[in-house]
């Protein structure tokens, strides 16, 4: 999964990137409300490893068509080197969310 990212990566910069990565969570949450606010329960979530936290905000941040917060999660993963973790963990998370569906 890390190379398929480093292959968009390769051909069309973070911007293609943070592209397919608001593309998985969109597929997590479906299309975005309308309306703004969105809460999105995460218990424990302060306590959770940096990949974790960064999946549920970037959820968040979809959820509630916040795309500065978005914009700005990404490029902090990517400032701190955790770019690579935290699109595993959230393709992952889209995985595992579509298996819930169906099952």
């Amino acid at each position: 999964m890390v190379g398929t990212f480093d292959a968009v990566v390769d051909r069309a910069g973070l911007s293609g990137a943070y592209g397919v990565a608001w593309c998985l969570a969109a597929t997590m949450v479906g299309d975005a409300p309308s309306g703004s606010g969105c809460a999105l329960d995460f218990p424990g979530i302060d306590q959770a490893e940096y990949d974790t936290r960064w999946v549920a905000r970037f959820v968040s941040a979809y959820a509630n068509r916040d795309v500065p917060t978005g914009e700005a999660l990404f490029g902090a993963a990517a400032a701190d080197g955790l770019l690579p973790d935290c699109l595993l963990t959230l393709a992952g998370s889209t995985i595992a969310t579509l298996r819930s569906r169906s099952g």
